[in-house]
């Protein structure tokens, strides 16, 4: 559109604004339905800033709610929700400023009188701060005390002036125009009712995000938007922890778990952990039985330690399986709380979520290549370790003990018990006899290293030497014969056999008078015709030597 020459452009645009703010006004006047104050009506959520909820109150100009209304009250609000306001009246934008609750300001002391009366909730500004509280304008100029007022100090009492609060008439006198009212009431009301609402509002299983309101040693308060929910330490996460403050702080935002509510107790218990998937979902993929594994001891018992694996999987190392060498009685004489163990996977019971772990295992079987390094007739040295009655024991390597019996310990005198030889801690020498590994079982002997008076009698004489010795047992034609201290020799007799008629007619008589030629030169011809004597314990005779054994230390006789 060309403008009009003759008329000035200011002037044009002054009428044009005139006739529109003309048109608007009429055209609101002529609307059915004016907004009243103080009466409800439902409102449509069409917007939401950083701050504000705009509303669709059915009138031309949206209505306003600050936004933190719902975040105090923990209440979720979404484009489309409906809610119920009141009119308080328009912000300099000219937007309706709106309010949840049914509101109204009283206009003269009759309305003073019916809300004081009703304990009903008005609408008043705080005009300023005055000695003992604050000065509040509801019509009339009222008094409100700094204990009602629902703040702590005066910072925050000074925020309050110019601001539009609700309250409660708790004194009012007409005569002499003193009127008080109280602000902390109303807020405590309010405060109860968001906490109903809230409680009603939350369903085990919910997800909710809150902050972080303070710590203790059994657990964190999150507040939930005027509401508080327990998260127990135990439930913070799938790793076990010492305290909450570990991995929490003051301040800091969450999301949990609802796992139970109790409105009539005002109690909520939440499960940061819960919203995790469970460890032990994997456990079966991730874990077989004899897979090494590394983990952190967490707990210690008389019967064995818990070690984690990974947050929220434990294994057991019990006692047993700590030592090949030693005899762990409890768990705390190997191990201690945040110790860095490796371990082998004994087994897996998913079912009851239990991982059986072995410490010894990882370090190796000291006894799978014992057979390989003990060979029978090796020489080993090593301290004892202990004392029984029947022997010693004597450690030759971590984890393997040898057994030296207590008959293998001296060759040249009998020994009673083995203490009166040897003392735990001792270094000795000594044989090897016997290993089987599968019994886990060596044996040993001291005295087979020590040249003994039988080894020195066996390698001073040679078969056919003539002994002396005294006989010390006759049993079923063996005698043991006594040679010297230590060394003993047997005897085999045989019976003298008889003579019958029938083989004198066979008998050989050039033979027979040889052989009393040869008795007879040697010196023997008084016995060659006598029956041997016989032999009884006590005897001193003499003896040849028939046979020398030097590795099974025997010595074989014959009687002379």
């Amino acid at each position: 559109m060309t403008p009009n020459p003759e008329v000035p452009e200011s002037q044009s645009e002054a009428e044009a604004t005139e006739s529109f703010g003309g048109l608007l006004s009429e055209y609101e006047r002529g609307k059915p339905h004016q907004p009243s104050s103080g009466n409800q009506i439902e409102g449509t959520v069409i917007a939401i800033s950083a701050d504000s909820v705009f509303l669709d109150i059915g009138f031309k100009t949206e209505g306003i709610l600050p936004l933190a209304e719902f975040q105090q009250a923990g209440e979720k609000i979404d484009r489309g929700d409906k809610v119920r306001v009141a009119i308080k009246g328009r912000d300099p934008e000219g937007y309706y400023q709106l309010s949840r609750f049914k509101i109204a300001r009283p206009t003269d002391w009759d309305s003073l009188q019916k809300a004081f009366v009703e304990k009903s909730t008005i609408v008043g500004t705080v005009i300023g701060i005055i000695k003992g509280g604050l000065s509040v304008d509801i019509g009339i100029r009222a008094f409100m005390p700094a204990s009602r007022s629902g703040v702590r100090d005066a910072t925050e009492m000074e925020k309050l002036v110019e601001q539009e609060i609700r309250c409660r008439i708790i004194k009012l006198d007409v005569a002499d125009e003193d009127v008080v009212v109280d602000r902390r009431a109303v807020l405590e009301e309010e405060e109860r009712s968001a906490k109903q609402r809230r409680y009603s509002e939350l369903q085990q299983g919910d997800v909710v995000r809150g902050q972080v309101r303070s710590l203790t040693d059994y657990g964190a308060f999150v507040d939930l938007g005027g509401v508080d929910g327990l998260l127990h330490i135990g439930e913070i996460s799938w790793s076990r922890i010492q305290k909450p403050q570990d991995v929490l702080s003051v301040g800091q935002q969450v999301d949990a778990k609802v796992i139970k509510v109790e409105p009539d107790k005002q109690r909520i218990a939440l499960s940061l952990k819960q919203i995790q998937p469970h460890p032990w979902e994997s456990v079966a993929a991730k874990y077989k039985v004899g897979d090494r594994v590394h983990g952190m001891v967490t707990r210690l018992l008389d019967f064995g330690a818990f070690v984690e694996l990974e947050p929220g999987i434990e294994g057991l190392i019990h006692v047993s399986e700590m030592s090949w060498v030693k005899k762990v009685r409890k768990a705390s004489d190997l191990l201690k709380p945040g110790e860095s163990v490796e371990a082998v996977v004994l087994g897996i019971n998913v079912a009851e979520r239990k991982i059986s772990l072995g410490l010894k295992q990882a370090l190796g079987n000291p006894w799978d290549d014992v057979e390989r390094k003990f060979i029978p007739g090796t020489v080993v040295e090593g301290p004892v370790t202990k004392i029984m009655n029947f022997g010693a024991f004597v450690e030759l390597t971590e984890g393997v003990e040898g057994m030296i019996h207590v008959s293998e310990i001296d060759a040249e005198k009998r020994i009673h018990h083995p203490r009166d030889v040897l003392k735990v801690g001792q270094t000795v020498k000594a044989m090897v006899l016997a290993v089987d590994g599968e019994k886990r079982q060596l044996r040993l002997s001291i005295k087979q290293m020590i040249p003994s008076s039988l080894d020195e009698y066996i390698a001073e004489r040679k078969q056919g030497d003539t002994v002396t010795g005294r006989v010390i047992d006759v049993s079923a034609g063996t005698v043991r014969v006594e040679l010297g201290e230590g060394v003993h020799g047997t005897c085999q007799l045989s019976a003298p056999q008889e003579q019958t008629g029938a083989s004198t007619t066979n008998l050989d008589l050039s033979a027979l008078t040889s052989m009393l030629s040869a008795r007879w030169k040697s010196g023997s011809a008084s016995t060659a015709s006598r029956k041997p004597e016989s032999l009884s314990p006590g005897q001193i005779r003499s003896f040849r030597i028939r046979n020398l054994n030097l590795e099974a230390k025997s010595i074989e006789l014959e009687l002379v």
